[in-house]
């Protein structure tokens, strides 16, 4: 196994560590004491010393016992000795109180890597099993459980930083943004919180949003931070922080436009899921289909509907290039019956039952054979409203039908089932709506995995939208359309105004 794969393990650069030092001499002065928890090679040891010298102490910690001699080779002459010590089965809280007057600076890179990476290659350097993020049974399946190390690390590091004490770590920005959220939603805000970017393909190879994240040990009930273009506090950029409960990316703005966080009456949904894209997916090829394994595909056109990926409404695309296979019209369906309606549809399932029946997600576990998730009776709505999760244009696009059939999405899009063009069309033009943009941006993190997700998606309020574009009587007219919407359903808005006043005004204010 790589010890870089197992540690995530990235060596500060010696000029990175004393620019870092830098900055840290500037919000605090000169600490009493440096501790690097996860030492490496030293570098922040090195940057310290060089800085602050004999009116600090430094100590460092370091589970490589190859990277402890080669540091204590080059420290040692310098007065400082790295101590080979795993981090989760150190006493973090005896070791920042060993001197309790003295002001502690706790400085260094924790590693970049996530619990998931480190199971899959067989590593023992991981914390104790513990649902520390209070996550729900569902969530953990579909792999919201997955954290970084770091974030583990983090909460640790700050839960035990004595009140006069500071913290200036790297990490990556989402890291950081969730082990803050951790904190702030107990209450428990922490002085002068702050995240100065870095450009982490420059100093360590990767392409990853990374920073300095540095706070003080001081409780406040202050729940937001800033954020700083680099590692300079005069180039302040914006504050995210937490506000009725949730996160929100720029602080200002987000208070500006709060009007706009209501719920909408529609419904947000995901696309298809089905983990098995090479024989669910494909690229029609000469009155055929080509599947992902390159395999000539002939079967019947009844379970074939187009489909949409995110990287196609990523670049504003709506013309399918592609056909997914639906067994099922609503989740735990019975599949059988495609083998008497589409004999080679159900042939070309089994021919690929090793692929379909190893899917590993525990989701389909006593299920239907060949099920999928994400699908049911919104699925089958002729005109949508769609957007990526995955690409920061925030741009929601009208998908028609193809050929008179609808057309479906992939698991990392989100959608509103329309009654028609009229609907699809006036929606979209509100979500695009320059207002509405600055919203979606006050809320999302753009360098997040998945920027767009259905929580932010269902705090747009459409009706609060329409009110300010002066387009709210359009939005109405919509709900006085006695006619269904081609999934046989009332049309959303439809549905809102017959509900009673007050239920009315509840769902609409959220």
């Amino acid at each position: 196994m790589s010890a870089k794969k197992e540690f995530g393990d990235f060596q500060t650069p010696l000029p990175l560590a004393k620019e870092i030092v830098t900055l840290v001499d500037g919000l605090i002065g000169v600490p009493a004491r440096v501790v690097e928890p996860t030492a490496g090679l030293g570098s922040f040891l090195e940057a310290a010393e060089s800085a602050w010298g004999v009116h600090a102490k430094y100590e460092g910690y370091e589970i490589n016992a190859s990277y402890v001699e080669k540091a204590n080779g080059h420290l040692e002459a310098r007065g400082i000795r790295v101590k080979e010590q795993d981090f989760f089965s150190a006493d973090w809280k005896l070791i920042f109180n060993a001197e309790k007057s003295a002001e502690v600076l706790v400085l260094g890179n924790l590693p970049w890597v996530t619990n998931a990476d480190l199971g899959s290659l067989g590593s023992k350097n991981l914390p104790a099993k513990t649902n520390f993020q209070g996550l729900g049974g569902f969530d953990a399946k579909t792999g919201k459980s997955n954290f970084d190390i770091a974030e583990w690390m983090l909460i640790r590091l700050i839960e035990t930083l004595p009140t006069r004490g500071s913290l200036a770590v790297l990490c990556k920005t989402m890291t950081a943004r969730k082990v803050l959220r951790h904190f702030w939603k107990m209450d428990q805000g922490r002085e002068d919180a702050s995240l100065f970017l870095i450009d982490a393909k420059t100093h360590f190879a990767v392409s990853v949003d990374a920073c300095l994240f540095f706070l003080r040990g001081k409780a406040t009930c202050d729940l937001t931070a800033t954020v700083f273009s680099s590692l300079d506090t005069s180039k302040r950029k914006s504050d995210f922080g937490l506000v009725d409960g949730h996160l929100v990316s720029d602080v200002a703005d987000y208070k500006k436009l709060r009007d706009l966080d209501g719920g909408s009456p529609y419904a947000w949904r995901s696309g298809l899921k089905h983990d098995a894209s090479e024989v669910m997916e494909l690229t029609p090829s000469n009155g055929n289909f080509v599947n992902g394994y390159g395999e000539l595909v002939a079967i019947e056109e009844r379970f074939l509907f187009p489909l949409l990926k995110s990287s196609d409404l990523g670049n504003g695309r709506c013309f399918a290039r592609k056909k997914v296979l639906v067994t099922q019209k609503s989740t735990g369906e019975d599949t059988k019956q495609i083998r008497l309606l589409a004999p080679r549809t159900w042939g070309y399932l089994e021919a690929h039952s090793a692929k379909l029946d190893g899917r590993k997600s525990s989701i389909y576990l006593n299920r239907p054979r060949f099920s999928i998730f994400g699908i049911g009776d919104y699925s089958f709505a002729l005109w949508k409203v769609a957007i990526s999760g995955l690409y920061g244009n925030y741009r929601f696009l009208v998908v028609p039908p193809d050929s008179g059939k609808p057309v479906l999405l992939d698991d990392t899009c989100y959608s509103i089932a329309c009654g028609g063009k009229e609907e699809a069309t006036l929606i979209a033009e509100l979500l695009n709506s320059e207002i509405c943009q600055r919203f979606v941006k006050s809320l999302v993190f753009a360098d997040s995995k998945r920027p767009i997700t259905v929580d932010v998606l269902r705090r747009i309020s459409l009706v609060a939208i329409a009110k300010r574009l002066g387009r709210l009587p359009e939005l109405v007219r919509l709900g006085e359309n006695p006619h269904p919407s081609p999934t046989g359903q009332p049309n959303q808005m439809q549905l809102v105004m017959e509900e009673p006043a007050k239920s009315r005004a509840s769902r609409v204010t959220g």
